[in-house]
Parts: C-alpha cells; sequence; structure tokens
C-alpha cells in the first residue's frame, strides 16, 4: 500500500506500510465458504425461482456477517516514515496516532505460538509525555517491524545530534555500527552518511 505524499513532511520518507494481517480476513473467508455451501445446497433442494433467491441471499448474508471485518482490515494502515510511527483507523469517522520517533522510548512485540507460525503478533510503541502507550495489533513480522522501528529512531537521533567534530565521528561510529549488524542497508549507509556530513558542513 502507498501512503500519500501530502501527508509527509519535507524531505520525510516512507520506509514501511502496511496493513494488518491477512490472518484478519480467516472470518470473512470462513463466513463465505460456510453461505457459498449453504447457497449450493438450496439450490440443489429448492425450485425455481427460490433457487435464485437463495443465491441472491447468500452474498447479502455475508455482506451483513463478514462485510465489516474486511472494511476494518482495509481502512487500516501502519505506517513507519523517518520521523513518525503513524496509525490510521476507520473509513468514515476516522482516528489516527502519531508517535515521533525521538519520543519513542521503548518498543516490545508479543506472539502467541499461533501467531509465530502465522508470522504475525502485536507492537506495543512506548513513548515518553502523555502519549503512554500505542498498540499496534495483527503487524506481520513484527519482529521486523520492532528492528525497523529501533532503526528509523537511531537515524533519527543522529539527525538531532549536534556538536563538534568529535561528536560527528561518535555519530557516524553509530552510522557505520548500525551498518555492520545489518540494520542499513549500503544505500542507506552512504545516504545517511552523507547527510550527516553535509549538516555537520
Amino acid at each position: 500500500m502507498r501512503y500519500p505524499q501530502r501527508l509527509l513532511g519535507r524531505d520525510e520518507e516512507v520506509l514501511a506500510a502496511f496493513r494488518p494481517h491477512w490472518r484478519v480476513l480467516l472470518p470473512a473467508l470462513v463466513w463465505a465458504m460456510l453461505l457459498a455451501a449453504l447457497a449450493g445446497v438450496a439450490v440443489a433442494a429448492l425450485e425455481p425461482p427460490l433457487e435464485s433467491v437463495a443465491l441472491a441471499v447468500a452474498p447479502v448474508l455475508w455482506l451483513l456477517l463478514a462485510g465489516r471485518s474486511v472494511l476494518q482490515w482495509w481502512f487500516t494502515s501502519y505506517v513507519l516514515t523517518t520521523e513518525r510511527v503513524i496509525v490510521r483507523r476507520g473509513m468514515v469517522a476516522r482516528s489516527g496516532t502519531e508517535v515521533p520517533l525521538e519520543n519513542i522510548v521503548n518498543v516490545l512485540f508479543s506472539q502467541r505460538i499461533t501467531e509465530r507460525l502465522l508470522g504475525y503478533g502485536d507492537v506495543t510503541v512506548e513513548s515518553a509525555g502523555s502519549r503512554g502507550q500505542s498498540r499496534l495489533e495483527n503487524v506481520p513480522d513484527p519482529q521486523g517491524f520492532q528492528s525497523e522501528i529501533y532503526r528509523a529512531r537511531e537515524l533519527r537521533s543522529l539527525h538531532f545530534s549536534r556538536g563538534g567534530d568529535t561528536d560527528v565521528v561518535a555519530r557516524l561510529e553509530r552510522l557505520a555500527d548500525l551498518h555492520e549488524r545489518g540494520h542499513l542497508t549500503d544505500d542507506e549507509f552512504e545516504r545517511s552518511k552523507h547527510r550527516l556530513l553535509d549538516d555537520a558542513g
């Protein structure tokens, strides 16, 4: 999924944007299979025009029973940028949460056994101040997303750091450490290094 560019700040970039894990759609899939089976039985057992009524009623029932969960999945988005973590929910009545990276003090993830097998879990972002905790549910690869947030926060802290030559060297060392640990690609490392040197100059 794409996050609208008009909602981004100057020089802000999207690092990750996704919807909740597909397991949220499982109830809708189960209802679809059940109603399809019932419609098939009805068509075989009923005479026209009742069989046509059964075929027409089945999708309406599916929309009533499962449509809401599909819409909630479609209109929920999790976004990580170079400046913040964003959560958007709702189709008509919209709600959103934004946590600046520099305010994040801890990121936790949790997975039960079944969640680990299916590759999803919950991520809790703890921030300083009055925001407290923000919980992101049904996140695909929660451990990987946790690492992405930490990496983005570290780069953000480097951006806000100020000082003399010694400080610049320390920031470059932290950047190199992130690169060596695999938290930054070669391209990300080079871009961040050039940006750091430009700011220092």
